[in-house]
C-alpha cells in the first residue's frame, strides 16, 4: 500500500463522512500531524477534489468528486441494466425503487427510481447506508460470506433504535436471506421507512448489487406481489448481466 496515496484517500472518507471539517479535525480524526495533513489537503485542493469553504475556513469535498463519480455511474453495467427494470418494478408496485452496491461496510445507491405518483422526491443516488441497517446490504451480504463476516465482526453503528446491531441475530437474518433471496429492513436505517431487497449477481455468480423496493412502515407488509415482483426484477437484471441461475 502507497501511504501517501492511503492518507489522501483517508481524508476524502472523512469530508464524506463529516462534510466540512478543518486542518485540525482532520489531524485528531486521522492520528496524523496537522503539517502532514495540510499538505493532503493543499494536494487535493489543486486537483478540485477538496474545496475550502471561506466562511469557515473548512475543509468539503469538491466538484471534481461528483465528476469522478458520474464517470463511475455511467460505466457501471449493473446500473444500466437495472434502470429499466426498476421502472418497471416501481410501476408494477407503487413504490420507489433503489439499487444499491456494497462500498466496503455500507451500501452506495447507485440508482434511484422515484415512486410513480408524481409526488415531489429528493434523488438518493450516492447516498450512504450502513450495510447491517439496509435490506439492500443484507441481500448481498448472504451472498459474500468474506464480507459478511467482516460487517458482523465490526462494531455497529446504530442508527434507530430498531437497528439490529447484535451479530448473532444480523447471521440468523443473513441465514434466512440466503434461503429465500429476500431480505427486509424495518425502521432499521430510518424511522418510518422500511425496504425489501432481493441480490443481484453477475456471470461469475457473485453477488454484485442488490434491488429494492421502499415504502413507509405504517404500509407494512408488503403483498405477496410485491416480493414476486422484487424477484422477477432481481432475476431479469441478473440473467442480462449473464448469471446463469438466480439466486446463485
Amino acid at each position: 500500500m502507497i501511504q501517501s496515496v492511503d492518507r489522501a484517500a483517508r481524508v476524502l472518507f472523512a469530508l464524506q463522512g463529516e462534510r466540512r471539517l478543518g486542518i485540525a479535525d482532520l489531524a485528531a480524526r486521522l492520528e496524523l500531524a496537522p503539517s502532514t495533513v495540510h499538505g493532503i489537503v493543499k494536494t487535493l485542493a489543486a486537483h478540485n477534489l477538496v474545496v475550502q469553504d471561506a466562511g469557515s475556513g473548512r475543509y468539503q469535498l469538491g466538484p471534481a468528486v461528483l465528476r469522478l463519480g458520474n464517470v463511475y455511474l455511467d460505466s457501471l453495467e449493473l446500473r444500466s441494466r437495472a434502470m429499466a427494470w426498476s421502472e418497471e418494478l416501481a410501476r408494477r408496485t407503487g413504490m420507489a425503487v433503489r439499487t444499491g452496491v456494497l462500498a466496503g461496510d455500507d451500501v452506495v445507491i447507485i440508482h434511484h427510481e422515484p415512486r410513480p405518483d408524481g409526488s415531489r422526491q429528493m434523488p438518493e443516488i450516492g447516498i450512504v447506508i450502513p450495510a447491517h441497517a439496509s435490506a439492500l446490504g443484507k441481500a448481498q451480504l448472504a451472498f459474500l460470506p468474506a464480507d459478511a463476516a467482516r460487517v458482523l465482526g465490526a462494531a455497529h453503528r446504530s442508527m434507530t433504535g430498531d437497528t439490529i446491531t447484535d451479530a448473532d441475530e444480523l447471521r440468523e437474518q443473513l441465514a434466512v436471506v440466503a434461503r429465500t433471496a429476500l431480505a427486509e429492513e424495518r425502521d432499521e436505517a430510518v424511522l418510518g421507512e422500511s425496504s425489501v431487497a432481493a441480490p443481484i449477481f453477475a456471470a461469475n455468480g457473485a453477488a454484485i448489487g442488490a434491488i429494492g423496493v421502499v415504502l413507509p412502515t405504517t404500509d407494512w407488509p408488503v403483498d405477496e406481489s410485491v416480493r414476486v415482483a422484487l424477484r422477477e426484477s432481481a432475476r431479469n437484471v441478473s440473467r442480462e448481466l449473464g448469471a446463469a441461475r438466480w439466486p446463485a
